[in-house]
């Protein structure tokens, strides 16, 4: 077996149903700085994504840290699924963690705009992010994000990790 090695992580991809709704999202609720667009088709696209006739709009945002958040409607092939609900527990379901200055402030936000915590925040006992309070929230199209805030307070709720 050839040596080799992995050097960096580049970035997410996020499959949206309606690109603008999510890049609404990201920049204005997340606080993400937009980075660029692309509408890829072609041979290209298709060897890329292993999906016969892919034709895909684009959008990358930046987190503050750096990490990238490439957001993909797929505009074909015409029978790719839309209506996907994924469950954390389900096999091939992916979350990305973000970590969060204001936990309670960055939820309110996110229920203004019809994202839907899928709990309520808890704080990890123990292992690596003990002491972190952290929650999912799940967007229109089922994706996933987990927010997590270092700080603990009086009163949140305590789980094992």
């Amino acid at each position: 077996m050839r040596k080799f090695k992995v050097i960096a992580a580049d970035h997410t991809g996020i499959t949206v149903s309606n690109l603008e709704r999510s890049l609404e999202f990201w920049q204005n609720v997340l606080g993400f700085e937009f980075s660029h667009r692309a509408h890829q088709t072609s041979e290209m696209a298709s060897e890329i994504t292993g999906v016969p006739g892919a034709e895909i709009k684009l959008a990358v945002v930046k987190a503050p840290s750096g990490h990238k958040i490439e957001l993909l409607e797929y505009l074909a092939p015409a029978d790719r699924k839309k209506d996907v609900n994924l469950r954390p527990c389900d096999v091939g379901h992916v979350h990305v963690a973000l970590t969060v200055e204001n936990l309670d402030a960055i939820l309110e936000n996110i229920a203004a705009s019809g994202w839907k915590a899928a709990g309520k925040p808890q704080t990890l006992k123990s292992g690596p992010n003990a002491g972190k309070r952290v929650i999912y929230v799940r967007d229109p199209d089922g994706t996933t994000i987990e927010f997590m805030q270092q700080e603990e307070t009086e009163g949140q709720n305590v789980q094992n990790s």
